[in-house]
């Protein structure tokens, strides 16, 4: 179940020739395919292109009526390999998944394309997750479209630069032999607008064409001889055929080109940004007129030497606009300009961050230096520097503080926030076993993995030593191995245990004889990337074959000693089962599989029938958690413990302790782990169970005011009792 469905949105998707298209940027995308006679896709999600893989799932029928055949890959080196069917047939194909892990992954296939390249137009749409906002390393994919002589387009975002992209993509690919990366940004993917659609239209030759009339080219197969004459085909035939395409289509923008003798070279992806910093400059308006000239480099790889020669004739210095490090672009222009003999002097990194997003505030302060220096604009005064403070406690009395007391720089008084679970998550038990058990067997070496569960790394559970990629945590473990007192611990979610870790991990450690223990968390989808289903995934999916148990999976390839816990809020159960892991004298490989569904998608899906069930006069019945403050001692283990994001503190009604006590908020989700677990407290006796009851029945009425009837007999009957003691 995806986090988002776009069910009613792919309706779109059917809009003809002339219609007007509406929508996001990853709708776009996916009409831009049907216009241009795709004929298979494929890919894997991850942020930012997740939504693309959930609007292509939920376009299946219309993918269907034009003969294109969809495939949710199990890794994205199953989907770069899929891109095989370009090689021998006129079939266009288009895959898609997360840059740079995501090309990483798929760097074996996509290389063995490039080499012998492709009849057919080959596409591969890449989402570049890059700045502070990413959750991954920071690289870019320049640098294998470079080192595998793929042509990298990245356009300016907006929806008519984007659908024309992707339809450039499949006819430059064509046109140079060569598959074509399209980088798109966060911005691009969900970026919002118009175009004027065209009609859909399905592959002159189909898959079905292929299968029945199969074709072989043994020189577009990496085998010597043939692969020793790919490196000369790249340079001599294909690059010469891609300039020529790119020169000849204009798919570079030159905009204001003779209005100054300064200019900016920018990639096209970073284009709304620029124009939006000159406008805050006044040299820009709101409609992209710049009285600065700018060449926009739609096409970020290969750089075209005509074009940076007519650009930079006659101008004294052109500023380099490249978002990421190493600053690929700026040193191949250097290159190019020097040969030429241009005297432009060339800026980029001299004016602007080595690394890092560029952000409109980065633009900016580097747009500004450069202007400063050739004299479009005036150097700003020196500011005087204002130190921002905020008091320590705020005065309810609205009296204003005195400045030299109790205040400090906001900086050190907001304490940053670390990303943890979702509240309910079942995950956290997991992490909290294990820290408990730490107190018994000590701490172990903890191989963690890409997914939600990388969150245990952080506060408050601070486990997990290292991460080396999805589907890697148990073999990051593979070299800890050996007769010790304690045993390695690895962690993988059921996403990264299909997509890399069944062979890699835990095949390995079968093979080699690990005596180590794998953890695999089944939530039932990969929920990190926004709940697809997998294989082992509970829910039905007419599109896909679901419901293959992990256990299953893990005996097939040898492992003896294996645990399934069905409900991981069961603390005690998932502690005696990981004590037992770690101390067993059984020796080999050991997996502990522990299943619960991801709370998100629970609620998703639980939610609107509750609504429903509500809106109906149905009763409904809510649990939640709460904290008595008579009874909590303010030592809030309870949070260190889990780091519910609903439980959180508040002052102590007690005016004789200062300490403050737990409080839970409404967001609470009633999974029990904080207080309670499988309905019983186990961690304080100032967490109560309640239930809140809509539409209640009249037994429900009945039995609330019996309730009612006794507790208010005792209280009375308590109060009495201390009336009398006082005298």
């Amino acid at each position: 179940m995806a986090e988002r469905s776009f069910a009613e949105e792919v309706k779109k998707l059917r809009l003809g020739s002339g219609d007007v298209f509406s929508g996001e940027g990853i709708l776009a995308v996916t009409k831009a395919l049907l216009e241009s006679g795709v004929a298979y896709v494929a890919g894997y999600q991850g942020s930012p292109i997740s939504h693309l893989m959930d609007v292509l799932a939920d376009a299946q029928d219309i993918l269907s009526e034009n003969g294109i055949r969809f495939e949710s890959s199990a890794s994205e080196a199953t989907a770069a390999a899929s891109l095989a069917a370009s090689v021998n047939y006129p079939l266009r194909g288009a895959v898609t998944f997360k840059a740079t892990v995501g090309t990483n992954v798929a760097s074996d296939a996509l290389a063995n394309l490039a080499s012998g390249g492709v009849t057919g137009g080959a596409l591969i749409i890449v989402g570049e997750d890059y700045g502070e906002g990413s959750s991954i390393m920071q690289e870019r994919s320049h640098a294998f479209a470079m080192k595998s002589q793929m042509w990298l387009l990245d356009p300016r975002p907006n929806l008519p630069s984007i659908v024309q992209a992707v339809k450039n993509g499949f006819d430059l690919s064509e046109a140079s032999n060569t598959p074509v990366m399209l980088q798109l940004r966060v911005r691009a993917c969900h970026v919002h607008g118009q175009f004027v659609a065209s009609d859909n239209r399905r592959s002159a030759f189909s898959i079905r064409d292929a299968l029945e009339n199969p074709a072989r080219d043994v020189n577009r197969i990496v085998l010597p001889p043939a692969s020793f004459l790919h490196e000369q085909e790249k340079i001599n035939q294909r690059w010469p055929a891609a300039v020529k395409f790119i020169e000849d289509r204009e798919l570079n923008e030159f905009f204001a080109a003779e209005a100054d003798d300064i200019g900016i070279a920018v990639q096209g992806g970073s284009y709304n940004t620029v124009i939006r910093a000159l406008e805050q400059f006044g040299l820009a308006d709101v409609f992209g007129e710049s009285q600065i000239p700018l060449y926009v480099m739609n096409v970020a790889y290969p750089l075209i030497d005509a074009e940076w020669q007519r650009f930079c004739e006659g101008k004294r210095a052109v500023l380099v606009i490249e978002e990421g490090q190493p600053n690929f672009v700026e040193q191949n222009a250097a290159s190019i300009l020097r040969q030429l003999g241009s005297a432009a002097a060339l800026h980029g990194k001299d004016m602007l961050p080595l690394a890092g997003e560029y952000n409109i505030a980065t633009i900016l302060k580097g747009l500004r230096a450069f202007l400063e220096r050739y004299g479009r604009l005036e150097p700003l005064p020196q500011p005087v520097p204002v130190r921002k403070v905020i008091p320590l406690v705020a005065d309810v009395t609205g009296a204003v503080p005195d400045k030299d007391a109790g205040e400090r720089p906001v900086d050190e008084s907001v304490q940053a926030r670390p990303p943890g679970f979702c509240t309910g998550c079942p995950e956290r038990p997991i992490f909290t076993a294990m820290k408990l058990l730490e107190r018994e067997l000590g701490p172990h070496h903890v191989s963690a993995d890409i997914g939600c569960h990388l969150f245990s790394i952080l506060p408050p559970f601070n486990l997990g030593n290292t991460t080396m990629g999805y589907g890697l945590g148990s073999a990051s473990a593979a070299a800890l191995n050996a007769s010790a007192g304690k045993r390695a611990i690895s962690v993988m979610g059921d996403g990264g245990f299909w997509h890399n870790g069944l062979t890699s991990g835990i095949a390995n450690a079968v093979f080699n004889k690990s005596d180590n223990l794998t953890i695999v968390v089944d939530n039932s989808y990969t929920s990190a990337t926004g709940g697809q289903d997998i294989l082992s995934s509970t829910a039905l999916n007419p599109a896909r074959s679901t419901g293959h148990a992990i256990e299953g999976a893990v005996r097939g390839v040898g492992v003896k000693w294996v645990r399934t816990i069905r409900h991981t809020y069961d603390l005690k159960a998932m502690m005696s089962t990981l004590k037992e892991a770690l101390t067993t004298g059984t020796k080999g490989p050991k997996v502990l599989i522990a299943q619960s569904e991801c709370m998100l998608n629970k609620q998703r899906r639980e939610k609107p029938k509750v609504r429903q069930a509500i809106a109906a006069g149905k009763r409904a019945v809510r649990e939640r958690f709460g904290i008595d403050s008579d009874t909590c001692t303010g030592d809030h283990s309870c949070i260190r413990l889990s780091g519910c994001p609903s439980l959180t503190i508040k002052p102590n009604p007690d005016p004789l302790r200062t300490d403050p006590v737990a409080a839970v908020l409404d967001s609470c989700v009633g999974c029990g782990l904080c207080g309670e677990v499988s309905h019983a407290a186990v961690l304080c006796p100032s967490f109560y169970r309640a239930q809140i009851v809509t539409n209640p029945t009249r037994w429900d009425r009945l039995r609330q005011r019996l309730r009612n009837g006794v507790i208010g007999w005792l209280q009375q009957r308590d109060a009495a009792r201390r009336a009398r003691t006082a005298f």
